[in-house]
C-alpha cells in the first residue's frame, strides 16, 4: 500500500502562485510515477502533470504548460506542483496520485493510489 498526503492549497488572487506538495509513504518502491489531477465542481477529474521517480521525465496537460512545474525529491518521497500565473479557471480540488506501470499518464483510472485532495481557489 502507498499513502499520499497533499498540502499547500489555499486561496490566491489571479496571477499569484502556490506550491502543492504530496508526501508519499508505504511501498514507494512499487510505484513508477506520480501525477497531479484536478477536479472542479460538476466536472470530470482531469490530468494536470506527471513525473517519473527515475529518471524524472515530466508530462503536462496543454493548459498548464509554461505555468505549472512538477518536480520530485526522491530522498523525501515527495512530489511538488509549482503553480504560477494562476487563473480563476484553475480553481479546483487538486489530487496527487501514484501509478505502478507505464501506460497513459493522462488516464486517472490507471493510477492505483490517491490522496485526499487539497483545495485551490483563485479569485479574480
Amino acid at each position: 500500500q502507498v499513502q499520499l498526503v497533499e498540502s499547500g492549497g489555499g486561496l490566491v488572487q489571479a496571477g499569484g502562485s502556490l506550491r502543492l506538495s504530496c508526501a508519499a509513504s508505504g511501498h514507494i518502491f512499487s510505484t513508477y510515477a506520480m501525477g497531479w489531477f484536478r477536479q472542479a465542481p460538476g466536472k470530470e477529474r482531469e490530468f494536470v502533470a506527471a513525473i517519473r521517480w527515475s529518471p524524472g521525465n515530466t508530462y503536462y496537460a496543454d493548459f498548464v504548460k509554461g505555468r505549472f512545474t512538477i518536480s520530485r525529491d526522491n530522498a523525501k518521497n515527495t512530489v511538488y506542483l509549482q503553480m504560477t500565473s494562476l487563473k480563476p479557471e484553475d480553481t479546483a480540488a487538486y489530487y496527487c496520485a501514484a501509478r505502478t506501470y507505464l501506460g497513459d499518464y493522462r488516464r486517472p483510472n490507471e493510477y492505483a493510489y490517491w490522496g485526499q485532495g487539497t483545495q485551490v481557489t483563485v479569485s479574480s
